[in-house]
């Protein structure tokens, strides 16, 4: 671990401890603090590993700078299959503002369509795009999976307004030719 990775790990460790104190005048600050602290430990640990190992890959690349972005209003995309569910959080425009996946939270095989793995990365999907200001969405859901109603009502406790829900799960209008039908 190089020294600027442990800075990194001791900063992400003092700013999950500390306890942050609010009065009425202050604005509660962003969702990392409480949000990173109800998600379960290994989920915790696996996304500490993977942003410190972010941080170090930037390190090595010239980027440009990014300019901050602030944003009140945006949509948020839940498309859940049978084997998983992905959430994806826009800005008006359609530009994406941060996504999870089933997968980037640390689970594998079935349990990345299970209702918990949806609820879980709705969380992390929704913490850093509050980082952002993001405050009301309007939710857009495809698919068929476990995850789709998990994934909704994660968005409205993780202090989200759902101003509105539509289902846009492609529906055939007759679909593709059916076989021959078999003789007896």
């Amino acid at each position: 671990m190089t020294d600027e990775q442990k800075k990194v790990a001791e900063e992400i460790v003092t700013a999950t401890t500390a306890a942050p104190t609010t009065t009425a005048d202050q604005p509660a600050p962003a969702a990392t603090g409480p949000v990173m602290e109800e998600l379960p430990d290994e989920i915790k640990k696996k996304l500490e590993k993977n942003k410190a190992n972010r941080l170090a890959a930037t390190k090595s690349k010239r980027r440009r700078r990014k300019t901050e972005r602030t944003l009140t209003v945006g949509s948020a995309y839940i498309k859940s299959t049978y084997n998983n569910t992905i959430v994806t959080i826009t800005d008006e425009n359609g530009d994406v503002v941060s996504w999870a996946s089933a997968g980037l939270a640390g689970f594998k095989g079935p349990k990345k369509s299970t209702p918990y793995a949806a609820q879980i990365i709705t969380r992390i999907a929704v913490e850093r795009a509050k980082e952002m200001g993001l405050t009301d969405v309007s939710v857009f859901v495809n698919g068929v999976g476990t995850g789709r109603e998990a994934a909704v009502r994660a968005l409205n406790a993780n202090g989200l307004v759902v101003t509105s829900i539509k289902d846009v799960t492609p529906v055939p209008h007759n679909g593709c030719r059916q076989r021959k039908p078999r003789r007896v």
